[in-house]
């Protein structure tokens, strides 16, 4: 063989060994990147949107909202006032409450809150010796003679009238009541929030009344003037009947301050009681 060509053989040998081959290593490279990407968009945490969403019965059956508990509170009460106002008076159960006011789904510390604090420290619900519940009216009165028996007592002890709303509250059947006794009692709005309370029509006091004093008394607007202002307007017309009516007001009487400076005892003098035979002695 040719020594020429055997010694480029060689030289080609020694120049393919020096140069290294990167385009495997490029390959493999390639493939660990596309696996570590897919595996990142594998590990990703789900967004909000796709988690689940948080229904009504979940929500009835969390406990730690207040919001919930006290809105189960005022469903209780206002049914509890309103099975009052319609005449059923006997107490009831929690279960039995609950049941009346489809809520057998609230959960067991709801339960637990209502039954120990929140009916037993309500003011609108009263316990029984049982364990029961049932609403606390503002007056007991059943029918309408207990309403005028209770009007009565209020106009005898100079307690004034009741509030309408309050009547309401606690007579069942209410509306029917005061139609039968409208000529019994008396409506009075109030100026301060217009609210009516209901007075005992007291007929032994009606005192007849000329025509020409009530025409004068109509005559004369004095919703928008005080005490002080009529009392005025009375002594510019020379009328001072009431000067000793209305509230009094008490001055409060000042208190003398205490002296500060301290007594000062006086110490028997020496001899004071040999003041006499001691002049006479000095004298000799």
């Amino acid at each position: 063989m040719d020594p020429a060509l055997l010694r480029e053989r060689e030289l080609f040998k020694k120049r393919a060994l020096a140069t290294p081959t990167v385009e495997k290593k490029k390959n493999t490279d390639n493939n660990f990147s596309q696996k570590d990407e897919s595996s990142k968009k594998k590990a990703k945490p789900p967004s909000s949107s796709s988690g689940p969403k948080l229904d009504v019965v979940n929500y009835k059956t969390m406990t730690g909202s207040s919001q919930y508990k006290f809105g189960v509170l005022a469903k209780i009460v206002k049914h509890m006032k309103s099975r009052h106002q319609e005449g059923d008076d006997h107490p009831l159960t929690l279960e039995e409450i609950l049941d009346e006011t489809n809520q057998l789904d609230v959960g067991s510390k709801v339960k637990q809150w209502l039954f120990s604090e929140a009916l037993v420290n309500n003011p609108k619900i009263e316990v029984t010796n049982e364990g029961k519940f049932i609403f606390k009216a503002s007056y007991k009165i059943k029918d309408r003679k207990g309403l005028l028996r209770l009007l009565k007592q209020h106009d005898l002890k100079g307690l004034g009238g009741i509030l309408l709303e309050d009547i309401q509250e606690s007579l069942p059947h209410c509306e029917k009541a005061l139609k039968i006794l409208q000529n019994e009692i008396i409506y009075i709005s109030r100026p301060v929030d217009k609210k009516k309370i209901v007075f005992y029509n007291d007929k032994t006091a009606t005192l007849p009344v000329d025509e020409e004093f009530q025409k004068l008394w109509r005559s004369v607007a004095v919703e928008s003037m005080d005490d002080q202002k009529i009392e005025e307007y009375l002594e510019k017309q020379g009328i001072r009947s009431m000067q000793d009516h209305g509230p009094k007001k008490v001055v409060p009487h000042k208190r003398k301050k205490p002296n500060q400076r301290k007594k000062q005892l006086k110490r028997p003098r020496d001899n004071e009681h040999l003041a006499d035979v001691l002049e006479t002695y000095d004298d000799k």
